[in-house]
């Protein structure tokens, strides 16, 4: 917290800082007698050197630069060489905590902190000349309850979405309708299967292209996200409504329309933070689950070549990449947050942090979880409810013992992250760990073999006696023809939903 008083009036502003550099006071009284200090306006200069500087003009007091060009740590030793005692670093991008290697923390005594241009700028209006200033990092707790509604979220979106696909085989199934486990198919209920391992090395190049589109054409490409997000969210909110509607005996135009007005609704009001967040959710949730409705893996092999192509895909675009861009952040977390001020990709669950909604300083703090650590384990849950259908399972051995090993994934993540102090790849762990869970289940009871090819489905009905006969009878092409029409119209919809994950799963 940074506190800018004069002539009697005092207010408070956000910043940002590293405790490795020199720690501040935890509270405002101890702050008095460490960091009570006149504050000079020196944003006209980015502090990269010394020269045209006098130490006398500068001696005692916090500077006020203006952030880039060099890096923090020589914007802090040039500061402290010239007599300052508290270094301030106005930014007009997002606020990141100011890092440096390790050899340059020792190397700086004075406190060093990032504020936001346009608070430097309103205080300045506001008190003038004389400003003084007091910096503090009040304590706050890293464990948050938000964490555990995130954890909530992503553990009913996947046991429905799992329970849900595997319901559409039951029906499927029981209906008769069959497909060869040879190629690509599509039932009645519009599943789209992905079952070439060549398309799915495809599907995760396109991703990474997105990905990298995105970071260097954000703010041209994410209203073009948005405006796909309100489409798909309210087509999969309607799959999903319609469904619990028709096991009722409900259906009708007007939840098309409740839908619709929903994604609008989100889509006008989507800066909104206060509220907004709660649409957010409910079309994520939606979506997710017609996701993992509609996109089939077709075996295990498909599964686990899919699941550690975005294990490498997450943890190279969050680790590997500050190594690669300029301002040292990662590609990952600067497309998936967005900028501070501007508009943000509808990629991500978000629920408000309880613990610092009352302070509001920095505004409303967001414990956040990526669509795609819903969806990509998502996929392998939904494989595994369908495969116990497949091989008559009551007890669903493989769908709960991957939803457990989810939850035991998402536990260490969010273990890992409050320990480390940092945000975390959630497919770093999520993907080992159902991925593993499911090869020991298969192997224990004997199905490994079946499990890593697949469950061809059973030819029945109609379609057996087109198979047996040399010349099918005229019924049945009639039949099957109905039966195609009626699959293309209803894979339009679900057609496009299965392009939707290069733009909306790069989170």
């Amino acid at each position: 917290v940074l506190q800018i008083s004069a002539g009697g009036l005092d207010r408070k502003y956000c910043i940002v800082n590293n405790q490795s550099w020199t720690p501040l006071s935890q509270t405002l009284d101890d702050a008095v007698s460490f960091s009570d200090y006149p504050l000079m306006n020196m944003t006209s200069s980015l502090l990269c050197n010394g020269s045209g500087i006098s130490p006398d003009v500068v001696k005692g007091k916090a500077l006020v630069v203006r952030r880039g060009n060099c890096s923090f740590s020589q914007k802090a030793l040039v500061a402290q060489s010239l007599g300052a005692t508290t270094l301030l670093i106005a930014s007009t991008i997002p606020l990141i905590i100011p890092s440096a290697n390790d050899s340059d923390y020792a190397k700086v005594h004075i406190p060093l902190a990032l504020m936001r241009n346009r608070d430097f700028l309103e205080a300045q209006k506001e008190f003038g000349e004389g400003m003084l200033v007091k910096l503090y990092a009040p304590p706050h707790s890293k464990i948050d309850p938000s964490i555990a509604v995130i954890l909530l979220i992503s553990m009913v979106t996947i046991v429905l979405g799992g329970y849900w696909s595997g319901a559409c085989e039951r029906d499927r199934l029981n209906s008769g309708v069959t497909e060869g486990g040879g190629g690509e198919s599509k039932a009645d209920s519009g599943e789209l299967f992905l079952y070439s391992p060549l398309k799915v090395v495809v599907f995760v190049a396109m991703m990474c292209g997105m990905l990298v589109l995105m970071y260097y054409f954000y703010n041209v490409l994410v209203y073009i996200i948005i405006a796909i997000f309100c489409l798909a969210s309210a087509s999969a909110l309607f799959s999903c409504l319609d469904a619990v509607m028709e096991k009722i005996g409900l259906r009708s135009i007007i939840l098309a329309a409740v839908c619709i007005s929903i994604a609008v609704v989100w889509g006008v009001y989507r800066n909104e933070e206060r509220w907004i967040w709660i649409l957010q959710d409910l079309l994520g949730i939606a979506f997710c689950l017609n996701f993992m409705k509609t996109i089939s893996l077709s075996n295990f092999k498909i599964c686990v070549i899919l699941l550690s192509l975005l294990l490498v895909y997450d943890v190279f675009f969050v680790f590997i990449t500050p190594f690669l861009t300029k301002d040292g952040v990662s590609i990952m977390v600067q497309v998936a947050l967005g900028p501070a001020s501007g508009e943000k990709l509808p990629v991500v669950m978000r629920v408000p942090r309880f613990s610092a909604w009352a302070q509001n300083l920095c505004g409303m703090q967001f414990s956040i979880l990526g669509y795609g650590d819903i969806i990509v384990p998502g996929l392998l849950v939904a494989y595994c409810s369908r495969f116990d259908v497949w091989i008559n399972s009551s007890k669903k051995i493989y769908f709960v013992s991957c939803c457990i090993a989810y939850l035991l994934g998402m536990i260490l993540t969010f273990a890992v992250m409050l320990l480390s102090g940092m945000g975390q790849p959630a497919l770093l762990y999520l993907v080992p760990f159902t991925l593993i869970t499911s090869t020991v289940v298969a192997a224990c009871r004997g199905e490994l073999k079946q499990f890593w090819a697949g469950t061809t489905y059973e030819v029945s009905g109609p379609e057996r006696d087109f198979q047996q006969s040399t010349l099918p009878k005229p019924e049945v092409l009639c039949l099957l023809q109905i039966r195609e029409d009626t699959v293309i119209f209803t894979n339009m919809n679900n057609t496009f939903m299965a392009i939707i994950p290069v733009c909306l799963c790069i989170a």
